[in-house]
């Protein structure tokens, strides 16, 4: 299997307000949100990082899309590192999460071209790209309509074809189904299959555990910015459902049932 995905020992912290010490119920000003992570993953796998809210899988989606740095480790996608080649991961990767926030001024025809220019997408090849993921995801009806006259559902089908305009091999998509009606969430989650049947390599991160078994060929179990398990999902659920498994982990873990 080629390798494109290497990520070594990634660790980060935030400093926390007096106010986010009470939440979090501790003394100390500073929370590791990601402790010393590593693992793989290679071309044409869905990748999925489980773990309950909190437990580091944003933090750990936006250092290898490079939108903020470890204080320690590295990680590299197809050879070039997220800490010192980061023009260059950018132009290799596809970058979905719900915090993206396009502006509601703009339609998504606009928003296309606009995307499609900044990856420099030549206008014959967005032109066949945009009728193809347009068609798909039924935006050709609205793609002259402000976003925020949109549906929620029909917002996320938007953010996720300008996600991968540029027709990225690496897409990293942090819970593409988190808020979508079940429709919505099967028109997303059958196009990620297909999207791996075409080569792609996907890291998706979820707290569903439904859609882990779905889509993932592998799974890797984050709880409290650590990774407690790393294992096909065939060997993970050999004798429990993915579910049972995740909270027998939680307990060795935190020490604590749910």
């Amino acid at each position: 299997m080629e390798e494109i995905l290497k990520v070594e020992n990634l660790r980060k912290t935030f400093k926390l307000s007096r106010k986010q010490q009470k939440l979090e119920r501790t003394n100390t000003n500073v929370k590791t949100a990601v402790d010393n992570l590593s693992f793989t993953a290679y071309r044409g796998e869905i990748f999925g990082l489980l773990g309950p809210n909190g437990a580091g899988k944003t933090t750990t989606l936006r250092m290898l899309a490079t939108l903020i740095k470890p204080d320690s480790g590295n990680a590299y996608i197809e050879g070039a590192s997220i800490v010192s080649d980061e023009s260059k991961v950018r132009g290799k990767i596809g970058f979905l999460t719900s915090e993206l926030k396009l502006e509601e001024f703009f339609t998504p025809n606009y928003l296309f071209d606009f995307f499609s220019e900044l990856y420099g997408v030549e206008k014959s090849v967005r032109e066949n790209r945009k009728r193809e993921l347009f068609g798909k995801f039924g935006i050709d009806k609205f793609a002259e309509v402000k976003l925020g006259n949109l549906s929620t559902g029909m917002k996320q089908k938007v953010s996720l074809v300008i996600s991968i305009v540029h027709d990225p091999d690496f897409i990293i998509f942090d819970e593409p189904t988190n808020g979508l009606d079940v429709l919505t969430a099967k028109v997303v989650t059958d196009f990620l299959a297909e999207l791996r049947s075409a080569g792609k390599t996907i890291i998706l991160s979820t707290h569903i555990f439904s859609l882990v078994e779905r889509l993932c060929d592998r799974v890797g179990v984050i709880i409290d910015g650590r990774l407690v398990a790393l294992d096909t999902v065939q060997n993970l659920t050999a004798e429990k459902n993915l579910e049972e498994k995740f909270f027998d982990l939680y307990k060795e873990t935190v020490g604590e049932e749910v």
